[in-house]
């Protein structure tokens, strides 16, 4: 049981440790997370367009 408290105690002294980032930091990532998801998908959409006309054409 000792362990087990000490283990408790030593995840709380970490976590004091932690500098958490700002919302402002926050909202930042999230903006470019959601544009580079919507990047990367309309590109591969074009891809997948351009491909599946291709194998139209050649089959």
């Amino acid at each position: 049981m000792g362990k087990m408290l000490n283990f408790f105690r030593e995840c709380g002294a970490e976590l004091r440790k932690v500098v958490w980032p700002s919302r402002d930091d926050v909202v930042a990532s999230v903006k470019v997370v959601i544009f580079t998801t919507i990047i990367i998908a309309v590109i591969l959409g074009g891809l997948d367009l351009l491909f599946s006309t291709l194998y139209r054409l050649v089959f």
